[in-house]
């Protein structure tokens, strides 16, 4: 499944767009923005596979966007104007679509995006990733696979390791963000990250907390109904539990 995002100012061209793309069952649309300024937030947020992306928005362009995001996923333009084609290939766009959208045009770039997202995934898996964390005058080194979740503590962060103690990182979690892979890292609300693929059980524990239970980690952490509601669309599969009692909510 890929997920992706559309970004147009105009409403109508959102509803073409969405109607045309809901037409492929390999996509999953996770969201809508008018604005770059509105975009940049929900890709950081959602971290989409692909953005189809519209380059004239009132006062401001489709570059805009893509000079603001850090990490930016990959990006169809949808415009209707053609005189960009090159500053576009300069950003490395997988593809360029002229607006009205032909039918077999798109599902030619969804191709293209399914390629590159094999690509990529292959890459990754032929590779040993690591994230490098400075804790005082040390940088220590760390498997992806090891780390099992990231939580903001002012301007340092604290990264909880499978199996092994936490450290105190001397960067902001924002920075991690930009550099963890998502998959399998999902910003769940602003002060946590998790290894989504260590998540063992989501618990219920009252109605506007619930604790995540990650494998390697002792202790449950504990998010909103929002960020809970979240991981279950993303997850359907988890194991789950009702609320508890007071006296178990005691001990945990």
């Amino acid at each position: 499944m890929l997920r992706v995002a559309i970004v147009d100012d105009e409403a109508l061209a959102r509803r073409g767009m969405r109607r045309l793309l809901e037409k492929h069952q390999q996509i999953e649309i996770i969201g809508e923005a008018a604005s770059a300024k509105l975009a940049v937030d929900m890709i950081r947020a959602e971290r989409p596979d692909a953005v189809f992306l519209d380059i004239e928005m009132h006062g401001e362009s489709g570059f805009d966007l893509l000079q603001e995001l850090e990490h930016a996923p990959d990006v169809i333009f949808v415009t209707a104007h053609d005189r960009y084609a090159v500053k576009a290939y300069d950003f490395s766009v997988l593809d360029y679509l002229l607006k009205p959208v032909d039918p077999d045009r798109l599902a030619a770039a969804i191709v293209k995006l399914e390629k590159a997202q094999a690509a990529r995934q292959a890459l990754l898996k032929s590779q040993t990733p690591t994230l490098r964390f400075r804790t005082g005058r040390r940088t220590v080194i760390q498997r992806i696979d090891a780390v099992a979740a990231m939580r903001a503590e002012g301007d340092y962060t604290r990264v909880f390791l499978a199996n092994g103690p936490a450290i105190l990182v001397n960067q902001s979690l924002g920075k991690f963000e930009a550099q963890a892979p998502a998959p399998p890292f999902l910003r769940i609300h602003r002060s946590l990250i998790v290894n989504m693929d260590r998540i063992r059980e989501i618990e219920t524990i009252d109605r506007d907390t619930t604790h995540l239970r990650l494998e390697g980690c002792a202790e449950p952490f504990a998010v909103g109904r929002a960020s809970a509601a979240r991981i279950r669309k993303l997850y359907p599969g988890l194991p789950r539990r009702g609320p508890t009692s007071p006296a178990d909510r005691g001990r945990l």
